[in-house]
């Protein structure tokens, strides 16, 4: 039985490398795969699944709006695939995320969906809320604050590296704008 997977993180923990490296291995076996990334990602630009360690293959673009049921069943119909892997799913809606179930028990097709937990606010985004309520296995990806411990927050900083604690949710930014932390760092910086 197919299944939808949610692997969820802090910032730089290698959700998109774990993503190709899944996707590779699909292709390494002969089965093809279907990588989606959401509009909003332009941060490697659009159309496009690239990690931190310089791996980048071609995704297709949706938004909020497109009906991932329909997009995934029409692909399949055209070219079988043996899985869907979605990078930066936080920023699925929950009809969305219903689709992927969907697409996982009718189908028979795995999903596999790599997004943030939390938000610079320690916030749950909506669609990892969904994620979190709806997937059949949650797979916690982990990375190490400053400090050494299991980084679980997401700081936001300014140009001068102060922390940021008010502002829109969405703001597509790496390295230079976001740093995970623990929990302790976190309320820490943000005090």
């Amino acid at each position: 039985m197919a299944k939808l997977y949610f692997y969820y993180s802090a910032m730089n923990a290698g959700k998109s490398t774990v993503l190709l490296q899944s996707s590779h291995n699909y292709h390494e076996r002969g089965m093809k795969t279907l990588l989606l990334t959401p509009v909003i990602n332009q941060r490697d630009g659009k159309g496009k699944i690239a990690s931190r360690i310089g791996l980048t293959k071609e995704a297709k673009s949706f938004n909020q709006e497109d009906d991932l049921l329909l997009l995934i069943n029409a692909t399949h119909e055209q070219d079988p695939i043996a899985c869907v892997l979605i990078d930066e799913a936080q920023f699925l809606t929950r009809p969305q995320v219903e689709q992927l179930a969907k697409v996982a028990d009718q189908a028979g097709i795995p999903v596999l969906s790599y997004g943030l937990r939390t938000d610079f606010q320690g916030n749950l985004f909506p669609g990892s809320a969904a994620l979190l309520g709806w997937a059949d296995n949650l797979i916690e990806l982990k990375t190490i604050c400053h400090c050494g411990r299991k980084a679980t927050m997401n700081l936001r900083t300014d140009a001068e590296g102060e922390p940021i604690k008010e502002g829109e949710q969405v703001e597509i930014g790496g390295n230079e704008r976001y740093v995970a932390m623990c929990r302790k760092c976190f309320v820490e910086a943000m005090s």
